[in-house]
């Protein structure tokens, strides 16, 4: 930090571990959507199994570093707000329901935008765009007015680990250690899966990426005078925020970690595709498809804002400190994707 400014470290953190994650979904083929469909659709449960060890892989490291007082958990956004269930089922089968329509998430999109596609472009741009009117746009007195944001107190408990160990009268790491080991096991319960080395490690660099969020911000906000956000990996409001650093950045504020953490996507997924020999440039095959696209990624953009993270901020970092949210906005995640495969697939006949 003697050498490097925040206003550098920040966004230096978030382009690393974002070029780590751009390399999982390029080469490791970890994707959101793609693990949901595989499950529903292909008989096969080994992408989910790798969000499993991933899971269990920033759960621990996060908590044990929590223990040893190198991450603060109670600064994070997910701390700092008092949990709204109704925001979280709704904002996940909403941004669920587009992703399907849109064919990708906002982690996903980036991905394959790196890979040439620039349909994924069209889906990042009006995600972005659309979780900033309802941040702070004409959209934002309707969403406060529907699912007002309350403050925590400070005595509430902050996550499911930290009431269990309340409870308990144990350390929060103790009730950490036990859902990360329960993810192990029920992601190596699996033969083939246990053989397959490739993806048991790019589940394994997952979470060492949403760890190096939390770890790298972290650092940064308790040796710099500058105001850092402590945070990790998420992609819906922070490709707003990089469209609005990339219109105003002679104006505004420099690039912080979240800017990065998009960039690094992009830029990992580029190597990825081009070291596999799989870049090429991919447009919209027909105006329907297009459609889909800017209605998928509009709904992300809302769906992603209400549930405050979308299936990476929610469904990985969030997760990582156990917080309320993470779970409930998870399934929705899943229900809403299932409902719009359905309808892409099957239509909505009775079965």
């Amino acid at each position: 930090m003697d050498l490097i400014e925040a206003g550098v470290a920040a966004p230096m953190i978030g382009l690393a571990g974002g070029i780590l994650l751009g390399l999982a979904a390029r080469r490791g083929r970890f994707c959101t959507l793609g693990a949901i469909e595989d499950a529903l659709y292909g008989q096969s449960w080994d992408r989910i199994r790798m969000w499993a060890v991933a899971l269990g892989v920033t759960i621990l490291g996060t908590f044990l570093a929590s223990h040893l007082e190198l991450i603060d958990r109670s600064v994070t956004l997910y701390a700092q707000q008092s949990w709204n269930p109704v925001a979280s089922i709704a904002g996940g089968l909403i941004f669920g329901y587009g992703m399907a329509i849109a064919g990708n998430c906002g982690y996903g999109a980036l991905a394959r935008l790196g890979g040439g596609d620039l349909r994924s472009l069209v889906i990042v741009i009006v995600m972005g765009v659309t979780a900033y009117a309802v941040i702070s746009g004409p959209l934002a007195e309707l969403r406060l007015y529907l699912f007002p944001v309350e403050i925590r107190a400070g005595g509430d408990a902050i996550g499911y680990a930290d009431l269990l160990a309340e409870r308990l009268g144990v350390s929060p790491l103790l009730p950490a250690m036990a859902v990360a080991l329960a993810f192990w096991l029920w992601a190596f319960s699996d033969r083939e899966f246990r053989a397959d080395k490739a993806q048991v490690g790019w589940g394994v660099m997952v979470g060492l990426a949403i760890l190096s969020g939390w770890l790298g911000t972290s650092y940064v906000a308790s040796h710099s005078f500058d105001v850092v956000m402590v945070e990790s990996h998420a992609f819906t409001a922070p490709s707003g925020e990089t469209i609005l650093y990339l219109m105003t950045a002679s104006a505004g504020g420099g690039p912080g970690f979240a800017i990065g953490s998009v960039l690094g996507v992009v830029i990992g997924a580029l190597l990825g595709s081009v070291s596999k020999g799989h870049f090429r440039w991919e447009a919209c095959d027909d105006p329907g498809e297009l459609g889909r696209q800017l209605y998928g990624g509009a709904l992300m953009g809302v769906g992603g804002v209400l549930a405050v993270g979308c299936s990476v901020g929610q469904g990985l970092t969030a997760f990582s400190t156990l917080a309320f949210s993470a779970p409930v906005v998870l399934a929705a995640i899943f229900a809403g994707a299932a409902l719009g495969l359905r309808q892409l697939i099957q239509g909505f006949e009775p079965i």
